[in-house]
């Protein structure tokens, strides 16, 4: 600590004029650092409402705080506790109703801490008097002397008796002092690490109240009513109710990839049960998903579908995506959505049609078949005889080596009819064995003859007279 060489306090004792301050008792759970931040809240005060220069606190060589502001200077009705217009029009300000200073200066007092007070246009102290025609009523007045300086720039404060603990305190109640690391700045406020144990609620730069289970720090900005409501003197232990619509409001507001990969590398922890607060916020997840959806290569996921739809999420990772798991009530919300830039959100049934969209068939020729597999094929005619030879809308018969993926299974088809083509296209594994390629070339046949899909009745029924006559053949040639 460097200190400065402390000016000689000089009071001039003619002419003093007593202000009542109407202070009997006040807020006795107030400490010292409770005042000091209500000096520092009205020194920042002036200094955004006036554009000065900023406020100053340091400590003189005899141990003396001093709080100092380049605004217009403190008047004695500045003591009346009334609402302020010109602070009430500021969004910004943190102040409103003038009591705060009044607690401040009782505080002081109770705390028998000495308070000198400059400005051009006073210099004020504190004492005790007999309210006016009630000789059995003391009050603190605060002592109003003329200027020693009347040129003297702005207000200051000079404290005898606070420690720099107290000091200390005080300050940390102001995100300026502070080390907080801004993240992102919206609208409706500031979006900061999370540097402590508990995340730190600001309103206007002053700290309100903190969260245990929040991912990060915020200073909110755009006051609600219900914020301006709960702001009490004291200005602390606001309750949540309060402004976490506000705090949504931030979230929702945010662009940035850092909020989106924290909030998104919080939700994945849903299955845990250690989610962070903001996450518990349906809207606020959703976002996160939109955010991130736009600034990487992602494919959201619930567990259940990392089993079931393991081949699809293979190729999701071969392709280059990274896997994020979400619960279910948010891929309900997602399903459909565009993120930020347009795209629509990528969740399984979007990675599936996205695949399929640039799927390209990877056909092959007699030419290319092995003599196993061609000995298979030969036998494609023979197959369809069986059951009644090939119906007429069926053009060709091709061999593919990669095939789209099936809607049900999200793997890869066995077979599948083309109608754009008028082609039966089977996968070239199938040709392993008389088996396996009849069995699925009878099955598209069943499809196209019965025109339902998998799971009908008349599907189900189609295939079974398929079996049957079938059946009755290997019977009778036998």
């Amino acid at each position: 600590m460097i200190y400065r060489k402390a000016q000689k306090i000089i009071i001039r004792t003619d002419g003093v004029k007593k202000f009542d301050l109407n202070v009997e008792k006040i807020l006795e759970d107030w400490e010292k650092h409770h005042a000091i931040r209500e000096v520092i809240s009205n020194a920042i005060d002036e200094e955004l409402l006036t554009r000065t220069r900023k406020i100053s606190i340091f400590k003189d060589n005899k141990r003396r705080w001093h709080i100092r502001d380049y605004g217009r200077g403190l008047k004695h009705n500045h003591l009346t506790q009334k609402e302020d217009i010109e602070k009430l029009k500021c969004p910004y300000v943190i102040g409103k109703f003038g009591i705060g200073l009044k607690d401040a200066l009782a505080t002081f007092d109770r705390k028998k801490v000495k308070v000198y007070i400059k400005s051009r246009h006073g210099d004020i102290t504190l004492g005790k008097s007999e309210k006016h025609d009630f000789r059995d009523i003391i009050t603190l007045h605060a002592q109003i002397h003329p200027p020693s300086d009347n040129k003297f720039v702005g207000t200051e404060f000079i404290l005898d008796g606070c420690s720099d603990r107290d000091m200390a305190m005080a300050k940390e109640l102001f995100l300026r002092f502070s080390d907080e690391e801004k993240i992102e700045e919206t609208s409706y406020g500031q979006v900061f690490k999370k540097r402590q144990k508990s995340s730190q609620i600001y309103v206007n730069g002053v700290r309100v109240a903190e969260e245990e289970n929040f991912i990060f720090s915020y200073n909110i900005t755009a006051l609600s009513k219900s914020i301006r409501k709960a702001l009490n003197r004291e200005r602390t232990n606001v309750g949540r109710t309060a402004y976490s619509d506000r705090i949504k409001s931030i979230l929702l507001a945010c662009k940035s990839k850092m909020v989106a990969k924290m909030l998104v590398d919080d939700l994945k922890l849903f299955e845990k049960g250690t989610l962070h607060d903001e996450l518990r916020w349906l809207d606020v997840s959703t976002h996160a998903c939109k955010l991130l959806n736009a600034f990487e290569k992602v494919i959201f996921l619930i567990p259940d579908e990392l089993l079931y739809a393991k081949n699809m999420v293979d190729l999701a990772k071969k392709d280059g995506y990274q896997v994020v798991t979400i619960p279910e009530n948010i891929k309900s919300k997602i399903h459909g959505l565009r993120d930020i830039s347009g795209n629509l959100i990528r969740d399984l049934d979007q990675y599936k049609e996205e695949w399929n969209a640039s799927f390209r068939f990877k056909f092959i020729t007699e030419k290319d078949m092995t003599k196993k597999e061609l000995e298979v094929f030969k036998l494609t005619d023979e197959i369809l005889n069986l059951v009644g030879g090939r119906p007429p809308q069926v053009v060709k018969i091709r061999i593919s080596e990669t095939m789209r993926l099936d809607p049900a299974t999200y793997m890869e088809c066995t077979g599948l009819w083309d109608e754009a083509t008028l082609c039966i296209i089977i996968k070239r594994e199938r040709l392993q064995s008389i088996e396996k390629y009849a069995g699925t070339l009878l099955h598209e046949i069943a499809h196209i003859v019965s025109d339902h899909a998998d799971v009908s009745r008349e599907f189900e029924n189609q295939l079974t007279e398929y079996i049957g006559i079938i059946t009755t053949k290997a019977l009778e040639r036998k």
